[in-house]
């Protein structure tokens, strides 16, 4: 290696911490040009051939920053942001700013700007070309929050395009492309070009979003989640945020739970997290509301793949769960308005059957059987009530759990799901309830699961002699 690189190399990788400013390094750099090396730049094509890069800023100085309960400039943050994607900054480094915020917060400047910095580390989408207007929903996640698959169908039927990009279950929490994966035929992963025709008819559909969204953000996630700093609401926000508005849709409505089956286990929380992503969308120019709703208990009373689309299905001809329809129409409602129907009749279009034609042209369009028979469990267990009363707990944490034992989720992203696996609730939170009725019935292809299952639903329900004092609300607030 010859002096003037071998210098320079030592010049770029000498921090704050070793003496030399950043005036200091400027000036040596400065010096070593002119003696004959002419080729510092910052891409990647001088990385590749061994050259260090001369990089805007140190990342200690962006730490010690956040640290210490300072504000980050927006420069500070776009390299930050560019510099981890490049994998210029380390691991241990983004974690430690990662702890920073979460501990020291960032305020709606910041914020704003780490999402943006996060929507320019990859690609984004446009529907401009549409001869419709779009309107996409985002959930938080719960227990039985089957919602987007009657959703999507049923603000299509108004004429309003819904490209609804999702993603799969960790956890207790369920994934929306795991539940129609149990329809023969369906397909998760469509191409740009295809996305586009299928919105323009059947107007709405539910697909794997690309692995060209807001790259950053998937790397800081993993770090998140590994890192103790997941609920960081500044991290979470933008998260969420980068990829809906990378996506492209011109309004968006934000269903953000709360409860024990929920991210967010008090109100409090929740407001402050919808609050927070409904000004990251209005500052990039997407209409954005949220709404506030209830998992203490899980919505409607199937949990699991294949039974979440069984419940659906049911909604879409004018029947199911109260809770699950209740939910359905107000989001429906919030994304009619943000695209600018009003006064749309929203329950005559699940009973009159335009939602369902909907339903299944879009899944015909993905390669799935919308008439085909849902694959049922090779083995069931039933839970029995002991006792006379009222169901006055059922703990949505404790149902996504046993289902989860079950089978119908995953521990790690690579895991398998089985399509059948999940709980059947014959009785939900408030009922009254006789000795020796069904409770539940557990669904699964692996019976030696029955008893995990078992010991954390026994635990997230009671039967007691008094009914319960008021009734569930369903829809706990409004942010706009």
């Amino acid at each position: 290696m010859g002096t003037n690189r071998k210098l320079l190399i030592d010049i770029c990788s000498t921090s704050d911490n070793n003496g030399l400013c950043c005036d200091a390094q400027a000036r040596i750099l400065s010096e070593v040009k002119h003696s004959g090396l002419h080729s510092v730049s910052r891409n990647r094509q001088a990385k590749s051939e061994g050259v260090v890069m001369a990089e805007k800023f140190d990342a200690v100085d962006v730490i010690r920053t956040k640290r210490d309960k300072g504000v980050l400039s927006p420069d500070e943050i776009d390299w930050v942001i560019d510099a981890y994607t490049r994998g210029v900054v380390g691991d241990e480094q983004m974690a430690a700013l990662n702890m920073a915020i979460f501990l020291n917060g960032m305020n709606r400047g910041e914020i704003s700007r780490w999402t943006q910095a996060m929507i320019a580390s990859g690609e984004t989408m446009s529907f401009d070309s549409l001869s419709k207007k779009t309107a996409d929903k985002h959930s938080t996640g719960g227990v039985g929050d089957k919602i987007t698959l009657p959703l999507a169908p049923l603000v299509a039927a108004f004429g309003v395009a819904v490209p609804q990009l999702s993603g799969r279950g960790l956890g207790h929490t369920g994934g929306t492309l795991d539940k129609l994966e149990a329809i023969p035929g369906w397909q998760a992963d469509v191409s740009n070009e295809r996305m586009m025709e299928i919105l323009e008819d059947p107007g709405c559909i539910i697909c794997a979003a690309g692995a060209g969204l807001a790259p950053a953000d998937k790397k800081i996630y993993a770090l998140r989640d590994i890192t103790s700093t997941v609920e960081a609401i500044p991290l979470i926000a933008s998260s969420i945020m980068s990829k809906k508005i990378a996506e492209g849709t011109s309004s968006l409505v934000l269903d953000v739970k709360v409860g024990s089956g929920a991210f967010m286990k008090n109100q409090e929380q929740a407001r402050e997290l919808a609050q927070t992503m409904v000004d990251l969308g209005k500052d990039a120019g997407t209409k954005t509301t949220a709404l506030l709703t209830d998992m203490s208990t899980p919505l409607g009373r199937k949990v699991g793949n294949a039974l979440e689309v069984e419940e659906s299905v049911e909604v879409l001809a004018g029947g199911g769960p109260a809770d699950v329809v209740e939910l359905t129409v107000a989001l429906a409602r919030e994304m009619l308005e943000a695209a600018g129907v009003h006064d749309a009749d929203i329950e005559a279009a699940l009973k009159d059957g335009r939602a369902m034609d909907k339903w299944k042209q879009m899944i015909k369009a993905q390669g799935g059987d919308p008439d085909a028979a849902l694959p049922v469990a090779s083995h069931t267990h039933d839970v029995i009530a002991d006792s006379d009363g009222y169901l006055t707990e059922l703990d949505a944490l404790a149902v996504g759990v046993s289902s989860w034992r079950l089978g119908a989720g995953r521990a790690r992203k690579e895991d398998p799901v089985q399509a059948t696996a999940g709980i059947e609730l014959h009785a939900t939170k408030g009922e009254k309830v006789t000795k020796g009725q069904k409770l539940f019935t557990l669904h699964t292809e692996t019976p030696d699961r029955f008893e995990r299952s078992l010991e954390v639903l026994n635990s997230g329900f009671q039967i007691t002699d008094e009914p319960l004092s008021e009734e569930r609300k369903i829809i706990l607030d409004r942010i706009s």
